[in-house]
C-alpha cells in the first residue's frame, strides 16, 4: 500500500475508526508503543543516563553484574541506543552527546589498557565520523566543537594508528 492509499482509507474513516486503528496499533507493535510512550513522556534525561550507564559497562563493567567482569567493548550497543534516539526523535544535542561519550569512554579505555584489534579503532572512526556529520547537519557543531577536538587530540596522544583519519576528517572542518 502506498502512502497516498493509505491517507485515501484514513480519510475515509470517522474519529472513532481512527481512535480505534491507533489503539490497536499501540496494543499490538512494541515499537508504536515505544514511541507514543516516548511522545507523551520523553524523559530524555532517564534516557540518556541509561545509554551511557550501557555504554560504559561494555568498557568499564561493574563487578558482580552476573555477567563478567570482562569488558566486551561493542560498537553495536551505542549504535543500538544512537538508532533507537533518532527513530524516537530525542533532540539532537542527547543524541550527539550519547555519540561522542561513546568515542571517548572507548578512547579512557584505550589509553588505560593495550587494545591490539585493528577493527576497534576502525569501529571508533566511523563512530566519530558518523558523529561529526550528524551533529553538523543538525547545526550544533559550535556546541560540540570542543569535544570534538579532544577526541582528535586524544588519537595523537595515544598514537592511534589512524589517527590521519581523524585529521582528514578535522581539516574538513576548517573551513
Amino acid at each position: 500500500m502506498s502512502k497516498r492509499d493509505l491517507k485515501k482509507y484514513l480519510s475515509e474513516l470517522n474519529k472513532e475508526q481512527l481512535e480505534e486503528q491507533i489503539i490497536v496499533l499501540y496494543e499490538k507493535f512494541v515499537p508504536v508503543k515505544t514511541y507514543y510512550d516516548f511522545v507523551f513522556n520523553p524523559k530524555e534525561d532517564s534516557l540518556l543516563k541509561e545509554a551511557k550507564l550501557k555504554i560504559s559497562n561494555e568498557y568499564f563493567p561493574i563487578k558482580n553484574s552476573g555477567r563478567g567482569s570482562r569488558p566486551k567493548m561493542r560498537r553495536s550497543l551505542a549504535q543500538k541506543f544512537i538508532k533507537h534516539f533518532i527513530v524516537l526523535g530525542v533532540d539532537p544535542f542527547v543524541t550527539a552527546d550519547v555519540m561522542l561519550f561513546n568515542i571517548e569512554i572507548a578512547q579512557t579505555f584505550s589509553g588505560e589498557n593495550a587494545v591490539m584489534q585493528e577493527l576497534y579503532y576502525k569501529s571508533m572512526f566511523n563512530s566519530f565520523e558518523q558523529a561529526v556529520e550528524y551533529i553538523i547537519s543538525n547545526g550544533i557543531y559550535t556546541q560540540f566543537k570542543s569535544r570534538i577536538y579532544a577526541i582528535h587530540n586524544e588519537t595523537k596522544v595515544q598514537n592511534w594508528f589512524i589517527s590521519s583519519e581523524f585529521e582528514r576528517i578535522i581539516s574538513r572542518l576548517e573551513f
